[in-house]
This record gives C-alpha cells, sequence and structure tokens, in this order.
C-alpha cells in the first residue's frame, strides 16, 4: 500500500485491508473535518502510548489506552459496527466521542 492511496477495502466496504490483516474500517458516514479531529485524538493517544510505556508509567498507559479506545470507537472501528446501527445512533457515536476527548485536551 503506498501512502497515497487509500488501503484496499473488502467488498462489503466494512473492513480494509492492510498487509493482508483485515481491520474495520472507519464509519464513512462521519462529516471529513470530524474524522480528521477524530484520527489527531488517536495519533496523539498513540503517541502518550508510546511515551508512558518508555517511562514505565503505567497509570498513564491506562489513561493513553483508554484515549485510544475512545477515538477508535467513535471512529467506528471498536464498538458496535457502524454498519448495525442506525444513523441517529451513529452521530451519537462519533458526536460525544469527539466532545469527551476534546474535554479532556481542553482539562
Amino acid at each position: 500500500m503506498n501512502a497515497d492511496q487509500p488501503p484496499e477495502r473488502t467488498p462489503d466496504g466494512h473492513h480494509i485491508v492492510v498487509r493482508g490483516r483485515k481491520w474495520r474500517a472507519t464509519d464513512p458516514s462521519i462529516p471529513e473535518e470530524t474524522a480528521a479531529r477524530l484520527r489527531r485524538h488517536l495519533m496523539s493517544a498513540r503517541r502518550a502510548v508510546r511515551s508512558a510505556t518508555t517511562a514505565d508509567d503505567e497509570q498513564a498507559e491506562r489513561a493513553a489506552r483508554s484515549r485510544v479506545n475512545r477515538a477508535k470507537t467513535a471512529l467506528g472501528e471498536r464498538g458496535t459496527p457502524w454498519w448495525e446501527q442506525p444513523e441517529e445512533e451513529r452521530r451519537r457515536r462519533w458526536e460525544e466521542g469527539l466532545e469527551s476527548l476534546d474535554a479532556e485536551d481542553d482539562a
């Protein structure tokens, strides 16, 4: 996969394929600006996991892994599959996830 190209998708669009492994795709109904903000939170949280594990700080690692999970859930990559959720529930998932992550950054 080239960084300039999107990853391969399964025929149903529910998963992406990276190096032969299937991963749940981001919910395509999330507005691009919102999805970009959620991805920034996800990448920040992943960096925090790496920093915490390097520093052997278990409490910080737990907090960072919780942020990763909230970001991935808001993106639809974890939790109830987005294709099984009604549109209103999907919208609530990403709006509440983003609100939670933004509030944590503001604290």
